[in-house]
C-alpha cells in the first residue's frame, strides 16, 4: 500500500526567507512536524519549485521554522534561484505527512486536499489553537 499511496501526496511549502551562512538554506513554513520523515530517518523526498526559473540553480538546504538542527527536508538540494513566497513541493509524501505529522511545538497540522483533475476538496481543514485543546 504504501508504495501505491506514497507518490499520491504532496507536501506544499511557502519559502519564508533565504538564509547565507557557510551555505546556502531555505527557510520554508513547513517543518518537521509536518513531515518528519527526512528529520527522522534522513530520506530523500524530491524537492520541486512550483515557479519555474532560468539559470542560477545553486544547492541548498531546505529547512524548516522550527529552532531544531534536525528541522531539515532536504539537504544540498540544487534549486533555481528562489524567492520569499515561492511555493515548493515536497513529493511522495502521500504515506509519510499526515500519519507522521504532530503539534511540535505547537504547531498547528496543515490543510489537507484531495484533488481529482480540476477540481478539489479539503478533506481535513488546518488546524486551529482550539482543536489543541
Amino acid at each position: 500500500g504504501r508504495s501505491i499511496v506514497a507518490h499520491s501526496g504532496i507536501l506544499l511549502s511557502k519559502v519564508l526567507y533565504i538564509k547565507h551562512n557557510e551555505k546556502k538554506f531555505v527557510v520554508v513554513d513547513a517543518g518537521m512536524n509536518d513531515m518528519l520523515r527526512p528529520s527522522l530517518y534522513r530520506s530523500w523526498h524530491q524537492i520541486v519549485p512550483l515557479r519555474l526559473t532560468q539559470g542560477g540553480a545553486e544547492a541548498a538546504d531546505v529547512v524548516g521554522p522550527l529552532c531544531e538542527t534536525a528541522d531539515t527536508l532536504g539537504e544540498e538540494r540544487i534549486l533555481p534561484g528562489l524567492r520569499r513566497g515561492d511555493l515548493l513541493a515536497l513529493l511522495c509524501a502521500g504515506a509519510y505527512g499526515s500519519v507522521l505529522s504532530s503539534n511540535y511545538t505547537m504547531r498547528l497540522r496543515p490543510a489537507e486536499v484531495i484533488v481529482d483533475g480540476d477540481r478539489f476538496e479539503i478533506f481535513r481543514p488546518r488546524e486551529t489553537v482550539e482543536d489543541l485543546a
